[in-house]
């Protein structure tokens, strides 16, 4: 109890304890078909679930996954619980734990054994026997002889997607007793498939993108954590705001910009805009509210970096400086795909790891630090779309401050040996951004390219300044580089990038598409034009987007004489995928 009853909110060792009771807000999970691998980016499946109808879906309680639902009579060993980073998985297994320790559920369950993958990774190497590895991480079992004869046993595997082990279930290496000693990837191995302990219970949290990693065969349930779900949002602010009237109006502030309230499924981004909106509408400040992904990002580490300066540190160390060296571990770690990271990581971007409780003070609740077995270090970004920010304002500030082209490290000097203007250079830049995000199979740039776009908007121009020491800022058009991202949408044949780059048109402030489909719609005149491809990625962008829900999808409403099959493949594609979006 003591060690779960507090949520800490950002950092788990600078951050703010909360009383994980009064915070909690009931997630939405719900009982999924499989534990198929999910490629997409994490944000375009936020956005994606944002607007599946709740009536398709089978609701299940983070208490109850265990329990067979109605009709269900096999019994429940091993649990996946997946979701995308920040949506609630590990606060989930917190609670459930806070519960079942307060003796308020799951009472049927004697022993618990938290092993999150984070923590398992530094013993990989190591051979131990069951009874070792849990007596070395929880010393009081020491005395206790862990048979499930004898105790109803639950192991929490929580992490899936950070594991470093090779979990090789084909292996034919039977393991039986918690006495044998084997390497930690065999044991855990042998414990999930149910050869060791084969009566105790099993839950496994991931992310999307690895919950493959576990046969099917060895899963009993899948059940997928989606976050907050309409009424939740409104719960979570004003159980965090206690002024009342201010939570309404942040509340009303997140709804009247779409692409902020869709991402508010991620309870780490209503933190996010918790802390800001809650000083930002404070009658102390003023300024121009957020609207955008980038402002809010922004924002948030402005008023991070505000609180560093309220705080005494032994060694000073420049924001500027600051920024860029967490900048660059951002950035060389998001091209890798890596979310967790060593202290020879830090050394490599120039981060003195003897100060790293120091550094990550800068930005108090984008970078922490967490202990480990051994007292091992690991370090990450509290979630990963802080990650994509920072690696983006390290790209733009690269070249706004170095005239360095990150995506090309072998002529990065070379920028700065042209005899032509910036802005021309940075428009460029720009489009190989696109280009770089648009080739990426899986999204992995997707949000970092928004991001990027968005820092050179003049009003975040102006936002930068209060962190840093920029040069002066050339006048950079950003007419080229949306005629560009146009090009290709009217190119590109995909449905997610097309709707990627609309989001990028609207952090650079260009709704021309829209509002062209718009007409059309208002005007019903829709079924009497030709429309281009790109028109048709506009009407699946403001479908997407669009607060209002669809009871029935009619094509006949938007499909006339003129219109080859072809030309409609893309709003059928994205039916077909998210069927439960658009109803029948």
């Amino acid at each position: 109890m003591k060690k779960f009853e507090c949520l800490y909110e950002g950092t788990a060792i600078q951050g703010n304890p909360t009383l994980l009771n009064e915070i909690y807000t009931e997630l939405y999970i719900t009982e999924s078909e499989s534990g198929e691998i999910n490629n997409d980016h994490e944000v375009r499946q936020i956005e994606t679930q944002s607007r599946r109808a709740a009536t398709e879906d089978t609701a299940i309680k983070c208490n109850d996954i265990f329990r067979p639902l109605p009709g269900q009579d096999k019994p429940i060993r091993t649990v996946l619980t997946k979701g995308v980073a920040g949506i609630g998985k590990t606060v989930s297994v917190q609670k459930f734990i806070l519960d079942w320790a307060e003796g308020k559920e799951n009472q049927d369950v004697q022993l618990i054994f938290p092993l999150p993958f984070r923590e398992i990774n530094l013993m990989k190497n190591k051979k131990l026997s069951l009874s070792d590895l849990l007596n070395f991480i929880f010393p009081e079992t020491q005395e206790m002889k862990i048979s499930c004869d004898e105790y109803k046993v639950l192991f929490i595997f929580d992490g899936l997607d950070e594991c470093h082990l090779s979990l090789d279930f084909k292996s034919k290496v039977k393991l039986c007793k918690v006495s044998d000693s084997v390497s930690v990837d065999v044991l855990l191995m042998n414990l999930i498939v149910g050869n060791l302990l084969p009566s105790a219970l099993i839950w496994i949290t991931s992310r999307p993108a690895a919950a493959d990693l576990i046969p099917s065969e060895c899963v009993h349930r899948v059940t997928e954590v989606r976050g907050f779900n309409e009424p939740q949002k409104e719960e979570y602010f004003r159980k965090r705001i206690s002024d009342q009237s201010l939570a309404n109006r942040i509340i009303s502030h997140l709804k009247s910009s779409r692409s902020l309230y869709i991402m508010c499924h991620i309870p780490v981004f209503c933190w996010i805009s918790a802390a800001v909106l809650e000083k930002m509408l404070s009658q102390a400040e003023s300024g121009e509210i957020p609207k955008t992904l980038t402002q809010m990002y922004t924002h948030f580490l402005i008023l991070q970096t505000n609180i560093k300066h309220e705080r005494d540190y032994e060694k000073k160390v420049k924001d500027e400086d600051m920024i860029l060296k967490l900048g660059k571990l951002a950035f060389q770690q998001l091209m890798k795909g890596n979310l967790i990271f060593c202290d020879e990581d830090l050394r490599e971007c120039g981060i003195d790891v003897t100060e790293a409780s120091v550094y990550s003070g800068l930005c108090t609740q984008i970078f922490r630090e967490e202990l480990g077995l051994y007292q091992g270090k690991v370090f990450c970004f509290v979630h990963l779309s802080l990650q994509e920010h920072l690696a983006a304002l390290y790209a733009h500030l690269c070249f706004t401050i170095h005239s360095i082209n990150v995506f090309d490290r072998t002529k990065q000097s070379l920028f700065k040996f042209f005899n032509r203007k910036k802005c021309n250079l940075l428009c460029e830049l720009h489009q190989r951004a696109v280009n770089e995000a648009l080739q990426s199979k899986n999204g992995h740039l997707d949000l970092f390219l928004r991001f990027f776009l968005g820092l050179s908007v003049e009003s975040n121009q102006t936002l930068l300044q209060k962190l840093l020491t920029q040069p002066e800022s050339c006048s950079y058009s950003k007419e080229e580089t949306v005629e560009y991202i146009k090009q290709k949408i009217r190119k590109n044949h995909s449905a997610e990038k097309s709707i990627n780059l609309f989001h990028c048109l609207n952090e650079l402030g260009d709704d021309s598409l829209m509002q062209e489909i718009q007409r059309y719609l208002k005007s019903g005149e829709i079924r009497k034009t030709k429309l281009s491809f790109s028109q048709w990625s506009a009407l699946v962008y403001v479908l997407l987007i669009s607060e209002e829900e669809m009871d029935v999808f009619d094509l006949k409403h938007f499909i006339g004489a003129q219109t080859k099959a072809d030309e409609v493949f893309s709003i059928c594609y994205l039916w077909l995928k998210n069927p439960d979006q658009f109803g029948k």
